[in-house]
């Protein structure tokens, strides 16, 4: 069974990942807004029915904004830990609320998703690994350096959505003010360029066969620039720099190399129409 994976947002200004099977999907995150994600699910030829969860990483706003409306539209569990609830001041069907702690499993279907805690500036972060069978996806972003269960994770995933935040030239160069750049690269904000390079060539596994560059900085960040860095070391990994202002193509996941298969059929991207099983 493949897993189908997609970024329907990726910024400041609302991040929302896509990832399911067959029959099922889930969530991490919904910081846009329940009217943009159903358009956007639509355009892909995503089945917004299918989605039986949202995640939540930490609490700031481009991660939780459209989560209220759309939760009780589709009457959806949001999986997310008392702090982050505490602090996002979100309103949720009390049925709809479903805490979690850190490393907690939780089977939504075929699909497991299992919770790990981060380094971010918030009240109580974490991210997630997204399993189906033998084949895994994770969701890295927001975090202020690779630590032991990011590099443990990571070296686990046949995709994965990795944050390269800033560039370290730009975020010098830029106008932000000092205590704004200290807290971006302080250990505690975002990942910049370099140290999700040093992440993807050092812990990569040799199944990985995608990588979306997340919550790429709109002012001290270039996609083109970043695109370029990660595909010098790419190999047989497909690169692909999620937008902050649109969806990303529907990838799948096979998690299965055979010998002599083509890069092109391991990581090539699903095309949508009419008829859609997705």
């Amino acid at each position: 069974m493949s897993l189908f994976i997609a970024s329907l947002n990726s910024g400041s200004n609302g991040n929302c990942y896509y990832i399911g099977n067959e029959h099922e999907a889930v969530l991490i995150d919904a910081g846009i807004s329940c009217r943009e994600t159903e358009r956007r699910m639509l355009r892909l030829g995503l089945n917004i029915r299918k989605v039986k969860a949202i995640f939540v990483t930490h609490e700031h706003s481009d991660h939780i904004n459209g989560i209220p409306v759309l939760a009780k539209k589709y009457q959806l569990p949001v999986y997310i830990t008392p702090p982050t609830m505490l602090h996002g001041r979100l309103i949720l069907e009390e049925h709809l609320v479903f805490p979690f702690v850190a490393f907690q499993t939780f089977s939504i279907g075929e699909l497991q998703v299992t919770a790990f805690p981060k380094l971010h500036d918030a009240s109580n972060p974490h991210s997630f690994i997204i399993t189906c069978r033998d084949i895994n996806v994770g969701v890295f972003t927001d975090i202020g350096a690779a630590c032991e269960h990011v590099i443990h994770h990571f070296s686990q995933c046949h995709a994965a959505f990795l944050e390269a935040n800033y560039d370290d030239e730009m975020l010098d160069k830029g106008g932000y003010p000092f205590h704004l750049k200290r807290r971006i690269r302080g250990g505690h904000g975002h990942l910049s360029n370099k140290q999700a390079l040093e992440l993807f060539i050092t812990h990569r596994p040799p199944f990985m066969s995608h990588l979306l560059l997340s919550h790429l900085s709109k002012n001290n960040n270039d996609p083109i620039l970043v695109q370029e860095l990660f595909d010098a070391c790419a190999g047989d990994v497909s690169i692909i720099v999620a937008s902050r202002y649109k969806e990303s193509e529907v990838y799948y996941i096979s998690g299965v190399v055979k010998e002599g298969e083509s890069k092109q059929k391991r990581v090539g991207k699903v095309i949508v129409g009419q008829g859609s099983l997705f």
